[in-house]
């Protein structure tokens, strides 16, 4: 079977496909590989866009990095960021001068709007102030997940970006891993019929979930976010993307159950470079991760001598979070965490969070009225119930250096790529994850929160909000 005809027999448009034959490389028997093309509405661009990045951890410097290696689209002009080690960095890497560099973000406001955009990429209980100071300042914005702690204050940026017509890009990066773009793509274009129902699967991965759930920014729920919107509300985004039909109603449980005091084994100690005996058998040994494997060692802010590097992160162990116990931090964040919801047209997804695993990339399943898909990132199986034949598809796209294992299948940069256009043009059409488009998710983890603590289903409610007449209307779902 050729190419054209795999195509037709999944119920595709040669013409009309985002991925088209042209893109398809042939691997094997009913296997091909394709990457996502340049959206056709690109424009040339006279000069780059221009933007403060507020924030220079992982986050802020993977954008960032977009920037140092595509200086024609986009050039980070200005920085504000407490931690003095990242801000030098961030400066150096971008050349932002003296006066463009700050400690906090209300420094930048400071000062009269001097760029076309700005990176929010603070803490999460740091998004709303920037974001809504940002706003009323005339910037666009490109906004780290989650949009904001609360429901109402999630509320409150849609109604400023609207008040004020600037762009708010909400950086649910699934939306632009070629995995879920061509996933999405195929069930609209009705290759496997009509969806019935989802089974999707985020393994965190144990030492990941150690290290940023448990020891790391992330632990303390109540500080930060919940982690069905720390973590998963990119899950709970995707599934509301690809299903494209209004979220009704949902419920989850879920609950901290192995990272607490009492299974803290015996001979254990308060770090993990305080004489544990048990310290050369415990798979969460800060030791043996950060000392000794060196993974996700960025956040201990490494001197780039590497002869240095040995001594400053035993240091690191002994005075930070990252070299404490995991059976001894002040974390509440579940382990495991089940969601079930309910969309319009009797369509259902489960949805499954589990930090007890040996992997990363997620799983998903997806039952249609005609065939099934089903996927872990690396390639996605399409099956045609009435053919009985199955075509394999494996994404192509440059997973950022130090995101690699993150998960994300390329969509960081794929979506830099697409705000720096929609800034460029003024027009937010260029996105898929606006505030607008991205909203309803982040109100869906806000319920699965409020079910997991009540033990009840609980609707979903979302409230239209008028476009004010001259916006352009962001891309919808």
């Amino acid at each position: 079977m050729n190419r054209r005809n795999v195509l037709k027999s999944l119920g595709l448009s040669i013409g009309a496909a985002v991925i088209s034959t042209e893109a398809l490389a042939h691997l094997g028997d009913n296997k091909y590989s394709y990457k996502i093309p340049e959206n056709p509405l690109y424009g040339p661009m006279a000069k780059p866009v221009t933007a403060i990045s507020i924030g220079a951890g992982n986050r802020g410097t993977v954008y960032g990095n977009f920037a140092a290696k595509f200086p024609e689209q986009l050039k980070i002009v200005g920085v504000a960021e407490p931690n003095q080690y990242r801000n030098d960095r961030h400066a150096q890497v971008h050349s932002i001068s003296a006066e463009n560099r700050f400690q906090t973000w209300e420094d930048v406001f400071k000062k009269p709007k001097f760029a076309d955009a700005v990176i929010i990429a603070t803490p999460d209980n740091m998004h709303f102030e920037p974001c809504m100071k940002a706003l009323a300042m005339g910037y666009d914005i490109l906004l780290e997940k989650p949009i904001a702690p609360t429901e109402k204050e999630c509320r409150q940026i849609l109604d400023m970006a609207h008040k004020t017509n600037r762009i708010v890009a909400v950086c649910h990066v699934l939306r632009y891993a070629p995995y879920f773009v061509k996933m999405k793509e195929l069930i609209a274009q009705g290759a496997i019929g009509e969806v019935i129902s989802v089974q999707h699967f985020e393994p965190i991965e144990h030492t990941h979930m150690a290290h940023s759930y448990v020891r790391g920014n992330w632990h303390n729920s109540k500080e930060t976010t919940p982690i069905i919107l720390a973590k998963s509300c990119h899950d709970l985004d995707i599934i509301k993307w690809v299903v494209n039909k209004p979220s009704q109603k949902i419920v989850a449980m879920g609950d901290l159950k192995w990272f607490k005091k009492e299974n803290a084994p015996a001979g254990s100690t308060a770090r993990c470079t305080d004489g544990c005996k048990v310290e050369r058998e415990c798979p969460y040994s800060a030791i043996k991760e950060y000392y000794e494997r060196r993974n996700r060692n960025k956040v201990l802010d490494l001197p780039t001598d590497k002869s240095q590097q040995d001594a400053a992160i035993m240091e690191r162990l002994k005075t930070t979070n990252y070299g404490r116990c995991v059976y001894r931090m002040e974390n509440d964040q579940p382990d495991h965490y089940v969601t079930s919801i309910q969309f319009a047209d009797s369509v259902t997804a489960n949805f499954s969070m589990e930090a007890f695993t040996s992997y990363h990339d997620r799983r998903t399943r997806i039952m249609g009225s005609m065939g099934d898909m089903v996927g872990d990132m690396k390639e996605l199986v399409v099956t045609d119930f009435r053919t009985r034949k199955s075509t394999t598809f494996v994404p192509r796209a440059e997973d950022v250096e130090g995101y690699k294992n993150s998960g994300h299948g390329g969509g960081d940069w794929l979506l830099v790529r697409d705000f720096v256009q929609a800034v460029a043009q003024q027009n937010p059409a260029l996105l898929t994850s606006t505030i607008d488009e991205s909203i309803e998710s982040h109100v869906m983890g806000f319920m699965a929160e409020e079910s997991r603590k009540k033990g009840k289903v609980m609707d979903i409610k979302m409230e239209k909000v008028k476009t004010p007449q001259g916006q352009p209307q962001a891309l919808k779902s």
